[in-house]
């Protein structure tokens, strides 16, 4: 599982030497899309609220192919059967993506954590946890925590 994880990454994800901006933003949109997607099943109830939050953050704002969506949404629901680290994610994201998008990685993970407006302790710890890896700084995690409980 983690194999075929790595790869999805490595083709979708890892920059190229010919990377433009625009395949930066798509491969920030793949990886948290992916990230968003384990939100939702992280404590053990898929609620619609989250799902449509995730399902209109794939769709719409990361303007990605019903191909890369199903893919994501694959790969999500194996790694949540077979998968309890999410280094190969993080990894990936830290080696690519600069502070402040990582800090928006947190500020949507925390968007669908709250779309059933509940926190369970597990969405927490997967906010928590994301955000150690990512190397986000403790005041960056609770102001994203804050500024999506304030547009809730």
């Amino acid at each position: 599982m983690l194999n075929q994880i790595k790869r999805f990454f490595r083709e979708n994800l890892a920059p190229s030497r010919a990377d433009t901006a625009a395949d930066t933003e798509h491969r920030l949109q793949l990886a948290v899309g992916a990230l968003l997607l384990e939100m939702t099943r992280v404590d053990g109830e898929i609620r619609p609220e989250q799902c449509a939050r995730v399902e209109a953050a794939i769709r719409q704002q990361f303007d990605l192919t019903d191909e890369e969506t199903a893919q994501l949404i694959r790969l999500a629901e194996a790694e949540r059967d077979d998968a309890t680290d999410y280094f190969q994610f993080t990894q990936l994201i830290n080696a690519d993506f600069t502070a402040q998008q990582k800090e928006a990685i947190i500020e949507q993970l925390w968007a669908v954590a709250l779309a059933d407006q509940e926190l369970h302790r597990y969405e927490e710890h997967l906010v928590r946890k994301i955000s150690e890896l990512l190397y986000v700084p403790h005041s960056a995690f609770i102001a994203a925590k804050h500024r999506v409980q304030g547009s809730a």
